[in-house]
């Protein structure tokens, strides 16, 4: 049973492809989605390989390797250079103290006519947050508990400030043209940018002040729309070495979560599943110490996802609480 848990940020540094699969849609390779929803995800199980092969490429120790396995999970197929396997060696296999949610997506940026582009969130996906939070044990974001209720009218949207204003009272996102509406949860979600802000961009003002300016929240359905038809999708295409011309049906597309998008996943911690007596992490605490401090060696950045030799799918994480 998972006895600590936190929230975990990652901010999309490039386009990401977090890939479900072969399609029978317009798309050929398209990116992991909740089926409920049609919202973006990453699935927990590639998050935590991509995490966990971060880890183990960057490991110098033995010592390091053994608490990556106590982590992360250990069969005895598992390869180490190290010799770090060797002392797992009456122990075949036993599950991780580190679990993880699916990846979650929070904000979601689009292009707009004023303000280069807007970051865009629902009350659906506002109100999961919420509930994320409490499943975590959290306390911050108390203004979230005043916005359960959160109505935005149809053609309208909110804006927590005038950052991405056209004309007398509108906003323009892509080709869409939305109202700005007036409502009574003003004050508290211009308290939840400014503090979402500061908690993902404290050490960028630049970024900081964006997020806070440039925050638009639209109804559920028009949040839907958005992230199902204004994703990055690209063609691509095989080239024959010899002939030095496209090879015949080598052509597909593919989907990209686009650069500066938000998502958030609770990163879960146990006490070990072993009946060892001496022990590699002392309790929950200690699993979530070592996860933390590993990803500080690696600067709170990894890869996820498809075509890593293109530059796609680095990601930075961000705890709610280091």
């Amino acid at each position: 049973m998972y006895r600590k848990a936190n929230i975990m940020f990652l901010i999309a540094e490039t386009p990401m492809h977090a890939g479900s699969g072969d399609s029978l849609g317009i798309v050929d390779l398209p990116i992991q989605r909740e089926r409920h929803t049609g919202f973006p995800k990453i699935e927990a199980s590639s998050l935590k390989g991509a995490l966990r092969e971060a880890f183990e490429s960057t490991a110098k120790d033995k010592e390091t390797h053994k608490k990556i396995y106590q982590a992360f999970g250990f069969d005895e197929k598992t390869p180490n250079d190290l010799g770090a396997n060797k002392d797992f060696e009456d122990e075949k296999q036993f599950s991780g103290c580190l679990g993880f949610s699916d990846a979650r997506l929070l904000l979601f940026p689009v292009k707009s006519m004023k303000g280069v582009f807007a970051w865009i969130t629902c009350p659906a996906v506002i109100t999961k947050f919420a509930k994320d939070l409490e499943i975590a044990g959290e306390n911050s974001f108390t203004q979230l508990q005043s916005l359960n209720n959160l109505k935005i009218d149809e053609q309208k949207c909110f804006v927590t400030s005038n950052n991405v204003k056209i004309g007398t009272n509108n906003v323009v996102l892509e080709e869409f043209t939305f109202e700005i509406q007036t409502l009574k949860e003003e004050e508290k979600l211009i308290e939840f940018a400014t503090e979402l802000a500061g908690r993902l961009f404290s050490d960028n003002e630049y970024w900081k002040n964006l997020l806070i300016n440039n925050l638009v929240v639209l109804r559920d359905d028009d949040f839907t729309d958005f992230v199902q038809l204004s994703t990055e999708v690209i063609t691509r295409t095989k080239i024959d070495n010899i002939t030095g011309t496209v090879e015949d049906g080598a052509l597909f597309t593919e989907e990209y979560l686009p650069s500066e998008s938000i998502l958030y996943s609770l990163v879960l911690a146990s006490p070990e599943f072993s009946n060892r007596t001496s022990k590699i992490f002392d309790d929950e605490n200690d699993v979530i110490k070592f996860f933390n401090d590993r990803l500080t060696s690696l600067k709170n950045i990894f890869q996820l996802g498809g075509n890593a030799t293109l530059g796609k799918g680095i990601l930075k994480t961000k705890f709610l609480n280091a």
